[in-house]
């Protein structure tokens, strides 16, 4: 949950490294530093974000061709100075930069302290770097071999980078786990944990496999296994545009991808589908998609707001298939010992395609036989590399930490995916995939109207802003919203947050109800609409506050809410992709009004590697 970036060529490093951290920044913001070689090894870090330990440089000699840096999630040891990356061997000749957890670093640490190590730090990361240093003290062997030695005894996950004093032209890297990629220059090399800090210089780039190590030049590149042996490298070309990872005028990321949905949604069903035609095509499930259609169950795998889409994707399948669904948190999945076989379908969900739990859970259902179909943003990422079959969403970089783009963009993708098991079941209507198929295409310029509300939404905001609670309700495929809405309060603003399916309240909730607690209701026109309006009918009997995203024409509901927001009609299976937008300029606009830096969410990180 780290973000990583280095360099290593003929121009000057540090100006390269330190936007290449700014621009990670949203993978961690408690700590940042960098390490390169002027005149010997200097190292630099201080707690905070970026722009701390760029103030704390600005009168340092920070020249050099070779750097690495580091913007920190901290896991193992509180932020500070101190734990902050990059980390120093004994002698003062190794620094190390590290996105992952080491799980068996207190018995190396206990290992090192015996032999008459002293550390500075609280991090499994100092630990790494003095128990390399140990190896290629007594083998005296090159740093490459005792990296290697090394990782054969550590357990974890972990992308490092490290720079040597002694040998000022060369970078070693390694991955297991956790993302690296490589940019590809012309006699220069950018690593980086995502391709953000690199698209502005090369669009050529390597992405490092686990269990590999890559020992990296100004002008060469080498790839190797554990084993030592050569890989070679593949490169790829980058897909994505310096302008996706700017603001373009906007004051945050979160409101501009917000704003994006309408384009991002477009281009997720873009070539797959042709409403007119009555064509829909996945190519990257083609070869398995008789599978799929036989598949005795589907188990979604997912953590945090891509769970929620998986939850919409449970109504949608089990609607249109009629095949048995279950949705699991992938951190739970790894853990118990679920029943998994052939005939049984994984689908992985997740915006970086790099989230460690998920990576594990589909790793162990595979071995079991289980048909993996990846459904992420990132290309070339692991989930995409270790699935059988998948779909990318297009939904373009995402910076926000809080998900948005990428949500939206799940649920289309997964009612794609729903509709073409359908079809080829034969558990649909043509009459009711035609109309799916023309709902969907309508879906971009539906969200575009609901994103007119934006300033209705913020006068909301500003009447709610000081409520200390909310509850999320919602039934049917709007029960998933009510719980996404609640998740994006409580990471953009700091208020706690209750998301249940509406009928559930009377078994709990509704005596959190007073005339001080804010509920929302997603009470779009659909089967449930009748039982909504009662549920909303309980609410203001106990004086609670009612604000309710509504279909055009509701002549019902207005005359109950305190407050409502009008969004655009549509079916009820699609409808989640139109009424999750007000849930997030919600809490968009209610983190903003309380000064909140809502692209940076305290304690969050965006791709969530580490377990």
């Amino acid at each position: 949950m780290c973000g990583i970036v280095a360099y290593i060529g003929q121009k000057e490093a540090y100006p390269i490294v330190l936007k290449g951290l700014k621009r990670l920044e949203y993978r961690g913001y408690d700590s940042a530093g960098v390490a390169l070689i002027n005149n010997g090894l200097q190292v630099y870090k201080k707690k905070g974000k970026v722009a701390e330990l760029e103030d704390h440089v600005s009168s340092k000699d920070m020249r050099s061709h070779i750097a690495i840096g580091h913007t920190r999630w901290a896991t193992h040891g509180e932020p500070s100075d101190r734990n902050s990356h990059p980390h120093v061997s004994g002698n003062g000749k190794l620094a190390m930069i590290h996105n992952g957890i080491i799980e068996n670093y207190a018995q190396l640490k206990q290992e090192l302290l015996s032999k008459g190590h002293t550390f500075k730090s609280d991090t499994d990361t100092e630990v790494l770097i003095h128990f390399i240093e140990e190896i290629q003290q007594n083998n005296n062997c090159s740093l490459e071999e005792a990296l290697r030695i090394a990782l054969k005894r550590v357990v974890g996950a972990y992308v490092i980078v490290i720079v040597d004093e002694d040998h000022p032209d060369t970078l070693i890297a390694a991955r297991k786990g956790s993302p690296l990629v490589i940019g590809v220059g012309k006699g220069e090399h950018f690593l980086a944990s995502d391709a953000s800090p690199i698209v502005e210089y090369t669009k050529e780039v390597v992405y490092v496999n686990d269990y590999e190590i890559a020992i990296i030049k100004a002008d060469e590149l080498i790839l190797k296994n554990i084993s030592n042996e050569i890989q070679t490298p593949y490169i790829q070309k980058l897909d994505i545009e310096l302008a996706a990872i700017e603001k373009g005028g906007y004051d945050h990321f979160m409101l501009k991808e917000i704003f994006e949905q309408p384009q991002t949604i477009f281009d997720s069903l873009r070539g797959r589908l042709d409403a007119k035609k009555g064509i829909l095509t996945i190519g990257g499930i083609r070869e398995h998609a008789e599978m799929l259609s036989k598949a005795k169950r589907i188990i979604i795998v997912a953590c945090g707001t891509s769970w929620h889409a998986g939850l919409v994707a449970e109504y949608m399948i089990e609607e249109l298939c009629r095949i048995p669904v279950e949705v699991e948190y992938a951190s739970e999945f790894r853990y118990r010992n679920p029943v998994v076989g052939p005939g049984d379908v994984i689908i992985a969900v997740s915006q970086s395609g790099e989230t460690a739990d998920t990576l594990v859970a589909i790793e162990s259902a595979k071995q079991k036989g289980a048909i993996i179909l990846g459904v992420c943003n990132v290309v070339g990422s692991s989930i995409a590399r270790l699935s059988d079959a998948g779909v990318y969403t297009h939904a373009g970089p995402e910076i926000g930490v809080a998900s948005t783009k990428a949500f939206t963009a799940q649920l289309a993708v997964l009612c794609l995916v729903g509709l073409k098991v359908a079809m080829l079941k034969g558990s649909i209507t043509e009459q009711r995939f035609q109309h799916l198929l023309d709902e969907l295409e309508n879906i971009p310029e539906k969200v575009a109207a609901t994103l007119k509300l934006n300033d209705r939404i913020k006068e909301i905001a500003a009447k709610y802003k000081d409520a200390r609670d909310f509850l999320y309700l919602g039934r049917g495929y709007n029960f998933p919203v009510a719980l996404e809405g609640a998740l994006k309060l409580k990471e953009i603003s700091y208020i706690h947050a209750e998301g249940y399916p509406a009928a559930e309240m009377k078994h709990g909730p509704i005596a959190l109800v007073d005339e001080n607690l804010p509920v929302v209701f997603v009470a779009t026109r659909d089967s449930y609409y009748e039982k909504v309006v009662s549920n909303i009918q309980e609410i203001k009997a106990r004086k609670g506050k009612v604000i309710a995203v509504i279909t055009e024409g509701d002549q019902v509901i207005p005359g109950m809410a305190d407050d409502i927001i009008v969004v655009p009609e549509a079916d009820e299976l699609v409808a989640p992709i139109i009424s999750v937008i007000p849930m997030q300029l919600l809490a968009y606009h209610i983190g903003v009004l309380k000064g909140f830096d809502v692209d940076k969410p305290r304690n969050l990180a965006k791709s969530v590697t580490v377990e």
